[in-house]
């Protein structure tokens, strides 16, 4: 069978690697420096036309099942990679049959766990990380996708202010239904617990873990995360009919935790004068999809939350509190987002993305704020952030420039 590529590749070039080639024997010169995870196949990151790619080497059978199960994730708006293309059909230079190819894009400013805990890993960091990866798995389970391999290995973070965001990077073992059943949600916890268990056990051994995180206990952490969140999100809740204000407490508590209400299902309990309330349709992104719809700007929950608080002080502050909400975030872009990013040197803006750099510009000014006894004002904020914070942190985006 001769060589095929089959998805929706953007670069032509893409067909033009060295697929003749075992990927673990491809050329320095073609490759990524990218950190990796853990993984039981080949993986190799490649900077085709200045995007970088994940490729994967996988039969051909779970290399196309997975790349379907991608392109669902994505038009469900699931957290996970961008899936580009399979290429089947490879033979090396001797003849013999390779395996297939799974290229994905590489998602910008993501790292795996292993780079996030570099150095030694603090207790504040884990939880945070067990936060998202708990967040990650309530979202795949609500869209009826079932993991079968849930892991920090197979997970990728993203910075998201003070947080972090968990996404899907490897689908070979899931499976997707119209909804999941309560067993295959225990299994798939059971398996997060077991393989967080023995990536814990993984670092520990390599000094990685710091003394006072004990890895059974841990593991067992992320089960009463994802429970809890699970309960909030779809939990019957029994309400009297005069308690109203209850559901409202609910749908901020649900906003909080990064997900919106999009109906709410009620009905009278039999032989009472009692409600019982459910969220019946609920989504991530609350916070997200509101900044999106103001400004454009595309960024992570937590990061829209915090800008879009800076966007309401904007409001009060300049007296526009009775304006159109989408005229204020206009000129919100115009003032003050945009040239905070633009005053931060070109060479150094590729360490972190746009709302990440606001995000900590707005740290930095409320601490200097605080030490100074004043508001210090945004353009000394961003002098400052630069010559003290920025300059000193590593580059975070996954384009590397060439030596």
């Amino acid at each position: 069978m001769p060589l095929q590529m089959t998805g929706a590749p953007s670069d032509p070039d893409l067909i033009r690697l060295p697929w003749d080639v075992p990927l673990e024997q491809w050329p320095e010169h073609r490759l990524v420096p990218l950190p990796r995870g853990i993984s039981r196949h080949v993986v190799r990151f490649v900077r085709v036309s200045g995007d970088v790619y994940a490729i994967k080497e996988i039969s051909e059978r779970y290399a196309k099942a997975e790349y379907r199960l991608l392109w669902d994730l994505a038009r469900l708006d699931a957290p996970s990679v961008e899936p580009v293309a399979v290429v089947t059909g490879r033979t090396g230079a001797d003849g013999e049959p390779l395996d297939s190819a799974l290229v994905t894009r590489h998602l910008q400013f993501s790292l795996p766990y292993r780079a996030v805990m570099s150095g030694t890993l603090r207790p504040e960091t884990l939880t945070r990380l067990l936060d998202a990866l708990a967040v990650l798995l309530v979202r795949l389970h609500l869209t009826g996708f079932f993991w079968g391999d849930c892991s920090l290995s197979n997970t990728l973070f993203r910075r998201d202010a003070g947080a972090f965001a968990a996404y899907l990077v490897d689908a070979e073992t899931g499976e997707l239904h119209p909804m999941i059943s309560e067993g295959q949600r225990a299994h798939d916890i059971d398996i997060a617990h077991m393989n967080i268990f023995g990536e814990m056990l993984d670092l520990e051994a390599g000094g990685l873990l710091h003394p006072s995180i004990d890895p059974e206990t841990i593991a067992g952490e992320i089960c009463g995360r994802y429970t809890r969140l699970w309960k909030e999100l779809t939990q019957d809740e029994i309400i009297e009919e005069v308690d109203w204000h209850r559901v409202e407490q609910r749908i901020r508590r649900l906003n909080l935790l990064g997900f919106d209400v999009a109906e709410m299902m009620v009905r009278r309990k039999a032989g009472t004068g009692r409600l019982i309330v459910r969220p019946k349709v609920v989504d991530a992104g609350h916070h997200q999809r509101r900044l999106i719809r103001l400004t454009g700007l595309d960024v992570e929950e937590n990061q829209a939350r915090r800008l879009l608080n800076d966007l309401d002080s904007f409001r009060v502050q300049n007296g526009l509190r009775h304006e159109d909400e989408a005229i204020v975030a206009h000129r919100w872009l115009a003032e003050v987002f945009q040239p905070t990013i633009e005053a931060i040197p070109a060479a150094l803006r590729g360490k972190l993305e746009p709302a990440q750099l606001f995000h900590e510009v707005l740290d930095h000014r409320w601490f200097r704020s605080e030490a100074a006894g004043g508001d210090i004002g945004l353009p000394e904020a961003v002098r400052s952030y630069v010559d003290n914070v920025l300059i000193f942190k590593r580059d975070e985006k996954a384009i590397i420039q060439d030596a």
